[in-house]
């Protein structure tokens, strides 16, 4: 199997162009995608390639962006929608969770909506207000919608083309923080990871650590740090987090009988809590802890001087895995 060694938005373009390739119902739309290639060079190339039927420039309207997707999509073409940052998405709340998410169950089956929402996510990158947010919860919450956050290259293209496959509608958030932080190697033939399906990224036995996105490299992190103290750490990426892969977390979670989620979203309403009810309902005879959720803050994203001590850190990281295992 040859492989490319790319960064994760490479890996984007490079699931795009594979799927653009071979089924001529994908598209991509959304604000600069096209000659400019986006605004972080995600679709780079994409125009040259598809031409402008299938890349298309659209004005700056994400209501009406997402809103022409979906009437796509329920004619059968699969768009891929692009918000320049999951901060611009809130314009297209009402058309992602009132019809989107709604199609099937609306129709009675009759039509689905096959529409991939892509957006760039997350804090990291010292830019604006409004660019740095993570509300993965806010569309976790909506049923008839599959939530990604991939955290490798490898990951990202598998799961971008589950996401483009997939009959019903997928919001993919793409941790720009590590957009270019690191590369991987990545096939360059078309192939899937499954939607739904968590990965152990690191086995072990004291406690597990669940995550995703940008948080599963500095909790890889500290997983090799504590193990120089002896703390045996099991880091789980959860990869989707709707649906959530309750199986792996609950069997991992048996093993160790202690628990933390890591994730740089609020921690009010965060979906550390929904994984905190998962163990709780499944497996509360193992615990031996209080799990500890080492998250966001509950203020706005903060401007640059503070967003490093807004963001997990390694170090906040391994004092919470620490509280879990010296309970």
């Amino acid at each position: 199997m040859s492989t490319q060694n790319l960064t994760l938005v490479q890996a984007v373009r490079d699931g795009l162009y594979t799927e653009m390739k071979q089924d001529d119902d994908v598209l991509v739309m959304g604000e600069d995608v096209g000659k400019n290639g986006g605004v972080f060079r995600a679709t780079e190339g994409l125009y040259n390639e598809f031409g402008d039927d299938r890349v298309i420039d659209t004005p700056l309207a994400e209501s009406g962006i997402v809103g022409t997707a979906i009437g796509m999509a329920a004619y059968g073409l699969k768009p891929v929608p692009e918000m320049q940052f999951s901060g611009f998405m809130y314009p297209a709340f009402d058309q992602i969770v009132s019809h989107a998410a709604r199609l099937r169950n609306r129709s009675r089956g009759r039509f689905t909506c096959p529409l991939v929402v892509r957006a760039p996510y997350g804090g990291g990158i010292r830019a604006p207000e409004h660019h740095s947010e993570s509300k993965e919860a806010f569309y976790a919450h909506e049923a008839g919608l599959k939530v990604v956050i991939p955290s490798t290259p490898y990951d990202t293209k598998g799961l971008l083309i589950s996401a483009i496959r997939d009959p019903d509608p997928v919001i993919f958030l793409e941790p720009k923080l590590i957009y270019r932080a690191f590369r991987g190697e990545v096939p360059e033939e078309d192939y899937t990871v499954p939607l739904g399906e968590a990965a152990v990224r690191r086995e072990g036995t004291d406690i597990s650590v669940f995550t995703y996105g940008a948080m599963s490299r500095p909790t890889q992190e500290a997983a090799e740090n504590l193990s120089e103290e002896g703390i045996d750490v099991e880091v789980v990426d959860l990869r989707t987090v709707s649906p959530l892969d309750e199986e792996t977390i609950v069997e991992s979670f048996k093993k160790t009988g202690r628990a933390a989620v890591v994730h740089e979203a609020p921690r009010k309403g965060g979906l550390a809590g929904e994984i905190t009810a998962v163990i709780q309902e499944e497996a509360l005879l193992y615990q031996e802890a209080p799990v500890e959720r080492i998250t966001g803050f509950d203020v706005p994203f903060p401007l640059y001087a503070l967003e490093d001590y807004y963001l997990p850190s390694v170090a906040r990281i391994e004092e919470g895995i620490r509280n879990a295992v010296e309970f």
